[in-house]
């Protein structure tokens, strides 16, 4: 039944996907990068900010400890 749910979601987005090809026409790459580019955007961002508190949490973690470690 979980496989057959799958194929009527996917076969509702192609249907989706196909109709919003016919509307926008030649328009469609331009809004394809649109999207690809605002996410990947957004992935670049939340990476950054999750390896901002890494270094934040590990720079506080040795300034409790006393101890300085020198960058290489």
């Amino acid at each position: 039944m979980r496989t057959f749910l799958y194929f009527l979601l996917f076969m509702f987005l192609a249907i989706v996907v196909i109709l919003m090809a016919a509307l926008l026409g030649d328009l469609g790459a331009w809004y394809f990068a649109w999207l690809v580019g605002t996410t990947m955007i957004v992935l670049i961002s939340a990476a950054g900010a999750a390896l901002l508190d890494t270094q934040e949490e590990q720079a506080a973690a040795e300034h409790a400890v006393g101890g300085v470690r020198k960058q290489p």
